[in-house]
């Protein structure tokens, strides 16, 4: 056959390869974990090529590379995996850290005997490290959050005065009082903020989770159990246990920009974290933080259809304003953190411990606008405009908000077996209000003029705990944990200016009155117990128990027990059944004050007045004094590792609360006008056309369930789905017989509908990741479920919101080990909730609020776009 060029260069290519594989270069190590033990059947290979292998028993590898230097990766279950430059070619060592996946973690909250795995724990925990929640994309640890944990729930209030600038949040649709709040498993320290406006979350107090800056976290554990037993009050639904990072092995420096597809909601965000060595084993991490977004703005636009306008200005008005003025969406923020998180050996055996976070912010949201034509008695007496020229006017609500929490303690060991913990823990949340662009129209038509700037007060709430836990074995299976709990608490109402409550106010939101103003204090004492028996390998039983006296309202016994039975080693059967109780805040038994609101079928915001719970007149009406709600909860579930990178859980539980202290419906006027009834008499002496107290009146029961499931390949592919199944329905409101002789509802069926509508009654995440060299790609969508927009007792009709789904992407690219630029798009699709129809005649103002201010999914954000990066050094 004849040679041709082509026949010689395919010859020429079959004996160069040959001679590559004889210049390479064969390797040879071993593959370790942290303690020196060889890892085996580790995968490693060379970067960038198929050069690789696995080591064996021993950890031992031996293959050839292609050249050195070089660079090879080296993965295995259970351990980040990690590259590392090589120049020689024996003896190369490399160690792997490990990084638990799945039911191998380590949690400390729920188990105060010792730490246990996620699998060996009795009741289901989540644990979610700082990264995988900065990946949602989301700006604040309670936004990340919603998307991670499907039973969380927190969104924007829009237009609801401080409430705002709060954002209730809440396990499992129980409100925000009934989950406990801990930083390094201390108490976190509650608002001083009730929620008063019509919202999720309506009439209760929860924590300022804003409050918490995300680069300050290590990681966040969730349990999804009632806790009282163990922790005490608040912890009917669980627990969020904030964990503080420690000694980290660089300094981080991180910033991020973002806007909605609308223009508006511009954010910045940067911080930084850094830690240092104190002595040789000491350390110290230092967390700054900042954060500001710009407002939102989705409001309907009634145009000419709002009834009223009679005059030229004000027909005009409403031509060139078809959304009538209005600022309905998240509002003005502004933010500065600092934590501290310290530690030091003390002698052998001990180790003082301190952390202090303190953070302040400012934000400005927007009250109803007051339509020219709803303030004629303004525009009449010249004092803004000519009459003729009259357009109305905005207030704006604003607010100053801090918030601290100091802790100092001892750890130390009492033998070999025992371990002691003396603590002191100090925290406050204070909120101040200012009006802006208002006017107090009483002051005006006395005076001939009104200040346009109003300071109405303010509140500060503070708590002073100190804590003595000891725990230990009491023999190798008998684990017994106990401690002593007492604390104080003061809760401070800061008179307003006195032109911010003359008569009726400053318009949007009067001052605090001298009568409204004041401090209140009460302590509590606490003992607790729990006894752990690890029966055999794989079954667990264990008991707890709390007493509780509080100065104010008497005393409460929690009880909890709980099983564990190990499948093998991959999996669980467990269960607990537990009694719970939360204590009713300072602010729910001492707040007394008057504010505007929409009520349905006024055109117009008009005053309220709320009595608290001790007020003589409050009490005539046979509303006995607060006192503790109490709780049933029971739960049993399964979780399953099925392989070393794929396991599950599925959980299911019911809580029924007694008792539930419930912000009542407004109280006023009945329909007959020739004789004054008892209520109507106590309306007439405080001067309001309607009257709202704090009482324990409400049982309620939820019911619900939890699945999660999580999977990670070794080629960096990483799935994950979670749901969470929810129902709460209302089975009794006990009315004082003063109140139902005169024929009054105490809690109207849209009060009733915040409880039991208000949430989603279900919310399923699905995540896909991919780690790809020096990119990570994730997807992520989250569906949450039906709501239902409830019409008031006056009429209309209930609206059900269907479910929709939030698709969030985000790509993360590492330009060197220690830079990273990271682009996130927060829905997608631009996805909004139903449209409020008309029929629901909901305080939607007449059609100033295109979507239910009522309820929440979503939010009314639409599309987000941010961009980052992060810095190590």
């Amino acid at each position: 056959m004849k040679t041709t060029f082509k026949h010689l260069k395919i010859l020429s290519l079959l004996m160069v390869f040959p001679l590559i594989g004889w210049a390479q270069t064969p390797i040879t190590g071993r593959v370790l974990d942290e303690s020196g033990e060889g890892i085996p059947f580790a995968t490693i290979f060379e970067q960038g090529t198929s050069n690789g292998s696995t080591t064996d028993e021993d950890g031992n590898f031996e293959f050839n590379v292609s050249k050195l230097p070089t660079t090879i990766v080296v993965s295995y279950i259970g351990f980040k995996t990690k590259s590392q430059e090589i120049t020689s070619a024996a003896n190369i060592m490399i160690m792997l850290v490990e990084d638990s996946f799945g039911l191998a973690e380590i949690v400390v909250t729920g188990n105060r005997t010792k730490p246990r795995t996620i699998l060996d724990s009795p009741v289901p925990i989540d644990n979610f490290g700082v990264k995988e929640l900065a990946n949602s994309g989301q700006p604040t640890i309670d936004r990340m959050l919603t998307f991670k944990v499907p039973s969380f729930n927190s969104q924007n209030q829009a237009i609801s005065d401080a409430t705002a600038h709060y954002d209730p949040a809440d396990l499992r649709g129980l409100g925000p009082s009934r989950t406990l709040v801990l930083v390094n498993g201390k108490r976190k320290n509650q608002s001083a903020q009730v929620y008063l406006n019509r919202t999720p979350g309506k009439g209760e107090v929860g924590v300022d989770l804003k409050s918490i800056p995300t680069a300050a976290i290590e990681r966040v554990e969730v349990l999804r159990d009632g806790a009282s037993a163990q922790y005490g009050s608040d912890a009917i639904a669980g627990v969020i246990n904030m964990v503080l990072k420690k000694n980290v092995e660089f300094s981080t420096f991180s910033a991020k920009t973002g806007i909605t597809s609308e223009g508006d909601g511009f954010n910045f965000s940067s911080d930084f974290n850094t830690a240092f060595t104190i002595g040789d084993e000491g350390y110290a991490n230092i967390t700054l933080g900042y954060y500001k977004q710009n407002e939102t703005n989705r409001p309907g636009s009634p145009g000419v259809n709002d009834p009223g306008a009679e005059r030229p200005n004000e027909i005009q008005w409403q031509k060139d304003n078809p959304t009538l003025g209005m600022h309905v969406g998240q509002p003005e923020m502004e933010k500065t953190d600092l934590f501290v998180n310290m530690a030091h050996p003390v002698g052998e055996n001990g180790e003082f411990y301190t952390f202090h976070g303190f953070t302040t912010r400012t934000g400005k949201s927007y009250a109803y606008y007051r339509a020219p034509y709803w303030r004629r008695g303004v525009a009449d007496s010249g004092f803004l405009t000519r009459p003729e020229d009259f357009l109305g006017y905005q207030p704006t609500f604003e607010t100053q908000i801090d918030d601290h929490i100091n802790a100092i303690g001892l750890k130390y060991d009492l033998g070999e077996n025992w371990r002691a913990d003396l603590s002191a823990t100090y925290g406050a949340n204070s909120v101040d209000y200012t009006v802006n662009n208002s006017v107090n129209r009483d002051y005006l038509a006395d005076n001939n003029t009104s200040p346009r700037t109003f300071h109405p007060g303010g509140y500060r709430l503070q708590n002073l705990i100190g804590n003595l836990d000891v725990s230990g074995r009491l023999t190798d299976q008998l684990s017994l944990a106990t401690g002593l709990e007492v604390k104080k608490e003061y809760f401070n109402a800061y008179e307003g200016d006195p032109l911010s409550y003359y008569k009726g106010g400053s318009d949007s939101f009067a001052g605090i009155k001298p009568a409204e103003a004041g401090e209140w204090t009460r302590n509590n004492f606490a003992a607790y117990a729990q006894l752990d028996y690890d029966i055999t390998d794989a079954l667990l039983l264990g008991v707890a128990g709390r007493y509780e006296d509080f100065s104010d309202f008497g005393d409460n016994f929690s009880w909890k027990v709980n099983g564990r039975y190990k499948l093998g080693v991959k999996g669980a059967i467990r269960g607990s059944y537990s009694t719970g109780f939360r204590a009713p805040t300072l602010h729910q038994r001492h707040l007394t004050n008057s504010q505007y609101i929409i009520v349905s079928g006024s055109s117009e915001p008009l005053l309220q007045g709320t009595l608290a719970n001790d007020n003589p007149a409050v009490q005539a009406l046979g509303v006995p004094t607060l006192f503790a709600e109490t709780s049933k909860n029971i739960s049993a579930g399964i979780t399953y590792q099925f392989t070393p990178n794929f396991y599950g859980s599925v959980d299911f539980y019911q809580i029924n609360v007694d008792d539930r202290v419930l912000f009542s419906s407004q109280i006023g006027a009945d329909d007959d006008d020739s004789s004054m009834n008892p209520v109507e008499q106590i309306l007439e002496d405080n001067n309001v056309v309607a009257v709202q107290f704090f009482i324990n009146a409400g049982d309620t029961k939820t019911q619900g369930a939890d699945i999660v499931l999580n999977y990670k390949s070794y080629g960096g592919f990483g799935a994950s789905f979670a749901a969470n199944f929810n129902k709460t329905t209302i089975d009794a409101i006990t009315t004082p017989a003063a109140l139902a002789q005169n024929g009054y509802n105490i809690f109207a069926r849209e009060e009733k509908g915040l409880i039991t509508n208000s949430r989603p009654k279900s919310k399923l995440i699905l995540g896909l990741s991919q780690e790809l060299d020096k990119w990570y790609f994730a997807l992520n969508n989250t569906m949450f479920g039906k709501v239902t927009v409830t019409a008031p007792e006056s009429g209309g009709e209930d609206q059900d919101l269907a479910a929709k789904i939030a698709t969030d992407i985000v790509a993360n690219y590492k330009f060197t080990d220690k830079l990273s630029l990271n682009v996130n798009v927060n829905n997608l699709f631009d996805v909004y909730p139903d449209v409020t129809k008309a029929s629901t005649n909901t305080a939607g103002a007449g059609g100033r609020f295109l979507y239910s201010s009522e309820v929440q999914q979503l939010g009314q954000l639409g599309t987000n776009f941010s961009v980052g990066f992060n810095y190590q050094f």
